[in-house]
């Protein structure tokens, strides 16, 4: 049986309905598998939702978890792709004490070597801003705990498919062949107070 566990980032979409995100996450809770970030936001097509999910799994265990997660009526396509397959990044907020930024020149070269930028800038603290990858952010991080760190927040992974077109094609496709019945509006709809009277 395979052990072998590599990082893997499943991208998903959806349509957003109530009650989704707890779907998905009874299918990884089943497996005991742990998430190491989590992320979901407007894809590029209206109405149609991704989640951004990472996961330190065995192949076979990902294939199958991506199978079960297509069987759920409101998802319409699960990508699962290695780091190499992908393009990515964190972001993460720094927050230092502003004396130290202002003495330490070591700090300021620091902030350039790694692309920091100051978001926030107060007397007592300068919040500093950096996206990239892991290791960068992390190693960034080190690097500031030499110097007083007070606060430290990473965000979830956001990803793009290197060679996936999406879902959008995909999406305009599946309307040109199955176009949405129109709406049809009800006669009785600003009449309700005359027919729903008991």
């Amino acid at each position: 049986m395979e052990t072998v566990k590599k990082e893997y980032t499943l991208t998903i979409y959806t349509e957003n309905h109530v009650g989704l995100i707890n779907k998905i996450a009874i299918m990884f809770s089943r497996r005991k598998i742990s998430l190491e970030s989590f992320n979901t936001s407007p894809s590029e097509v209206p109405n149609i939702y991704r989640f951004t999910i990472v996961v330190i799994e065995a192949e076979s265990v990902v294939k199958n978890l991506v199978k079960q997660i297509e069987k759920i009526i409101d998802v319409f396509r699960v990508y699962c792709n290695t780091n190499d397959e992908i393009v990515w990044q964190q972001m993460a907020l720094y927050k230092v004490p502003t004396k130290v930024i202002m003495h330490e020149v070591r700090v300021e070269r620091l902030l350039r070597e790694f692309g920091a930028s100051a978001v926030v800038i107060r007397e007592d603290y300068t919040i500093f801003e950096v996206t990239g990858q892991k290791e960068e952010i992390n190693a960034f991080l080190v690097e500031l705990e030499k110097y007083g760190l007070i606060e430290f927040v990473r965000s979830s992974r956001i990803a793009i498919i290197n060679k996936s077109e999406g879902i959008h094609k995909s999406v305009l496709e599946m309307e040109k062949l199955n176009p949405a019945l129109k709406s049809i509006n009800n006669e009785f709809l600003d009449k309700k107070d005359q027919v729903f009277q008991m």
